[in-house]
């Protein structure tokens, strides 16, 4: 029996926003996550809404696809870059 596919992670990976870093939502440094969720919005000519929306939105999506599956340490440091890239984008 093959795989099951999970279309979160195909949005993630194939995102139609925004082209996303490889592996950037596991890495454990915050302000590493939303600086490269922030170049990527900037650099995205297929976003729909601002830069910001397009970086908090792929961020929030990932945090609520991937659930019970993130471990309570990573959660806490994407709940983190959210503070950060809201920071590094001056709000």
């Amino acid at each position: 029996m093959a795989a099951a596919h999970k279309w979160s992670q195909d949005v993630t990976e194939h995102s139609d926003a925004l082209d996303l870093e490889k592996d950037v939502f596991t890495r454990d440094d915050p302000k590493s996550i939303a600086l490269s969720l922030k170049r990527s919005a900037e650099h995205s000519h297929r976003r729909k809404g601002t830069p910001f929306q397009s970086a908090m939105s792929m961020l929030t999506f990932y945090i609520n696809r991937a659930g019970k599956d993130l471990s309570p340490k990573q959660k806490k440091v994407l709940e983190k870059a959210k503070e950060e890239l809201r920071a590094a984008f001056g709000r």
